[in-house]
């Protein structure tokens, strides 16, 4: 059980519901008729009530995360509560606090969630059902989830958002998943409707919603790196699908790392690696405007518009990325410096994997290997085609490929 009182410097984060201040604990009511200032959204604000709480009450500006630092600032000293939606730590708030102020000088005191609320009405095991959000996110982050016969729980953006969703499943093969949209759980006003996503038949109704999804049948899609090469748009700058789970499985990602893919030509290698986890990272680096923007497009129709594309030239558009977790070099490799930028970007235990089908680029990364070690091997490919009447293997150009870990302490050139 927190103390009844916080600590001076505290900022006491408290959930709310739809339900408003009768649903609150009494160790929240507590905590927000002993604060000074209370900051929130206009909706979260209009919950209170004036005869119980008579803090100053301060509306969150937009956009809102910028913001966090200079107003807890301008309220130092003062008793500050900061209401939330539902549970503060599950996509809310909480994070943000925690990341500005530090863990140890949060109280927070949940709510339960929409999602906990939606499993509940609806029966579904919480453990074992997907959660989407939209809020401040691109739709096409929900095409990651689509997978046939899974559950989905999407966390709305507005109003406008379950329409939105039926479109998409609907453009992406599953017309036939039957949506439930949750409106203000837990509130008096809750409300349910149904139906399919192809010819969703309901207008735009309560902001506040959450949208449950059963997918039923649909196209099948994969989990693992390897997508088929015809998954892309391509003008044939495409690591192909054996070469790039290969390369994937040498990249290793990890949740939360980042990937600086150089040379990104359909984007593949960076795409399947965010596609590993939800919580990494990649940057796609690549020259040509138009495969740029083609990148861009492979990424969003692959559920992973989050992968940050620059467009220009390497090194000189590495520049003042963020310190990457790996790296992967997939052309231009004979640019001067790239090599050595690259290495020198990564912290030590990083790793480099560099893909080539040129005489030119396997010899520099012949002496790479000589330098700095790590493992050298060519990946050979052959697929099985028609010959007249029979049927005989036609062999796709051998890629030489050279991958090694930074090591802790600078290295001798071997000699």
């Amino acid at each position: 059980m927190p103390p009844p009182t916080s600590a001076a410097g505290t900022v006491t984060v408290v959930g709310i519901g739809a339900d408003g201040w009768p649903g609150l604990a009494g160790t929240s009511r507590a905590a927000l008729r002993t604060a000074e200032v209370v900051i929130g959204g206009p909706r979260q604000l209009a919950l209170l009530p004036d005869d119980e709480v008579a803090a100053a009450r301060v509306p969150w500006p937009s956009p809102l995360r910028p913001a966090v630092p200079g107003l807890l600032a301008a309220h130092e000293g003062r008793r500050i509560a900061v209401l939330a939606s539902g549970d503060p730590m599950f996509y809310g708030i909480g994070r943000t606090l925690a990341e500005t102020v530090g863990a140890e000088r949060l109280r927070v005191l949940p709510h339960p969630s929409s999602v906990s609320y939606a499993c509940a009405r609806l029966g579904w095991p919480l453990e074992s059902t997907e959660v989407v959000s939209l809020v401040g996110r691109p739709l096409d982050t929900l095409a990651l989830a689509l997978h046939p016969g899974r559950r989905l729980l999407v966390l709305s953006a507005d109003a406008q958002t379950p329409a939105a969703v039926a479109g998409l499943l609907t453009a992406r093969g599953f017309g036939a998943a039957r949506l439930r949209v949750l409106e203000q759980l837990g509130g008096p006003g809750e409300r349910r409707l149904d139906g399919p996503a192809d010819g969703w038949p309901h207008p735009a109704g309560d902001p506040l919603n959450v949208i449950a999804v059963e997918l039923g049948d649909g196209p099948r899609g994969s989990l693992v790196p390897g997508l088929p090469d015809d998954t892309y748009e391509s003008d044939g700058q495409l690591t192909k699908r054996h070469v790039r789970a290969a390369t994937l499985a040498t990249l290793a990602p990890a949740p939360g790392e980042l990937l600086w893919d150089v040379g990104g030509g359909s984007g593949s290698i960076a795409i399947e690696w965010l596609r590993a986890h939800r919580d990494n990272r990649a940057v796609s680096v690549e020259r040509d405007a138009v495969r740029a923007g083609r990148i861009t497009r492979n990424a969003a129709a692959l559920g992973v518009p989050r992968l940050q594309v620059v467009t220009g030239p390497a090194p000189a558009a590495l520049a003042g990325l963020p310190t990457p977790d790996a790296v992967f070099i997939g052309g231009g490799l004979t640019a001067p410096g790239l090599l050595d930028a690259c290495w020198a970007a990564l912290p030590p235990g990083g790793r480099l994997v560099a893909n080539t089908v040129t005489l030119e680029s396997e010899a520099l990364l012949t002496e790479w290997y000589r330098r700095h070690g790590g493992e050298l091997l060519r990946l050979a490919v052959a697929h099985a085609v028609p010959v007249g009447g029979f049927t005989g293997w036609r062999q796709a150009m051998p890629v030489t490929q050279w991958s090694a870990v930074k090591p802790n302490t600078p290295q001798e050139d071997a000699s």
